[in-house]
């Protein structure tokens, strides 16, 4: 790859791209030393050592407008340490994304030109644009030369959310995961697939929902500026007018089953959403299912009662709420009001009917 597609700042780049004026990037191929104190792990991202003519392509995607201008702030603090600990081995390609779904083009280009790693760095919504990058019309993205996949996802958290990362235990430090970066330990997880009526494919990594809790993520986007209370003031908004629907579930290609009265519906890949909510304590990015959890005839006071269950992974005990393991689910409203709001990894994706599907191991990570 050699910074192919992120050397516009010594004036070459694809003719694909020199048309949009929006690409934003640069190249960092100077050869850093390491930091004294940290040695360098020669494993890193190629499962074997590291030759002198064979520099790794690194992609750092970057948000600049994230949490309100803050990821852009500490990525220009977190580049130094970056450097330090891969600078002399690895290409650090940066790409500052300016708009919805650049992100998905940026990754989707760097894996066809080679890159060994994409990196989200910024919030679950980075992280779900890039991860969609992987896919075209489908089917994985592969590299030009060798017509197969093996670049690797990474993910710096910055944004205003990283529920992706709470799965693992991951702290919100982005010095850690630098480290876990030069580590470069892989591991393969799943990908949730999305597809509705004359709706083209799409990805998910973390958290699909519907009804209530899709439509506070839907109102919770308006109030980014608070921080983790935007889910808050979000949830608060979808109350006003919300009624629980009678909802068509078919699970494994299965037989049409009828649960009513359903308040949310969430088809969980990893774990966490809604700024730390535990929604699917079940769930494991690493096993072939989806938890899909469905909570029954709740009332605005039911939140507040049992939002401490809610947060800590522990309502599955509670009456109306029920959980099963899935490979797919496909949902369906019977009132037939086209009203049902859909999102995944806090995205918007709009309305009912969808179906979802897991893809085992569909992607490597950095782990």
């Amino acid at each position: 790859m050699g910074c192919y597609y992120y050397q516009m700042a010594w004036g070459r780049a694809p003719p694909s791209l020199m048309a949009n004026s929006w690409v934003v990037a640069r190249a960092e191929q100077r050869p850093m030393a390491p930091s004294p104190d940290l040695p360098f792990d020669r494993t890193l991202l190629g499962g074997g050592s590291l030759s002198a003519s064979r520099r790794r392509d690194l992609v750092f995607v970057v948000n600049p407008r994230g949490a309100n201008g803050k990821t852009w702030k500490e990525w220009k603090k977190l580049l130094p340490y970056l450097r330090s600990r891969l600078g002399e081995h690895c290409n650090i390609c940066e790409s500052f994304t300016s708009g919805p779904s650049h992100a998905t083009d940026i990754t989707r280009e760097s894996i066809r030109e080679g890159a060994d790693a994409v990196i989200a760095v910024g919030g679950d919504g980075t992280l779900h644009e890039v991860v969609n990058g992987f896919f075209w019309a489908g089917k994985p993205i592969t590299n030009h030369d060798t017509a197969t996949c093996s670049t690797a996802l990474g993910l710096i958290p910055l944004g205003t959310g990283s529920d992706f990362a709470r799965t693992f235990g991951w702290k919100n430090d982005p010095h850690d995961a630098v480290d876990r970066i030069v580590k470069g330990q892989r591991s393969q997880i799943d990908i949730g697939v999305i597809g509705g009526e004359n709706e083209e494919l799409h990805y998910f990594l973390n958290v699909a929902d519907i009804h209530l809790s899709a439509k506070a993520g839907y109102y919770a986007s308006r109030y980014k500026r608070f921080r983790n209370l935007c889910y808050v003031f979000g949830a608060l908004q979808a109350f006003i007018g919300h009624r629980n629907q009678d909802l068509r579930i078919k699970v494994n290609d299965g037989e049409w089953e009828t649960y009513p009265q359903v308040t949310a519906l969430c088809i969980g890949n990893a774990k966490f959403f809604g700024g730390g909510m535990k929604i699917a304590p079940n769930a494991d990015p690493c096993s072939g299912n989806f938890e899909v959890v469905i909570l029954q005839d709740f009332k605005w006071y039911d939140f507040i009662i049992k939002l401490h269950k809610l947060y800590n992974g522990t309502h599955l005990s509670v009456n109306n709420v029920s959980s099963r393991s899935v490979l797919s689910i496909e949902v369906e409203e019977i009132s037939g009001t086209g009203s049902i709001f859909v999102q995944s990894d806090g995205e918007h994706l709009g309305f009912l009917p969808r179906k979802f599907r897991v893809l085992p191991s569909a992607i490597e990570m950095i782990f």
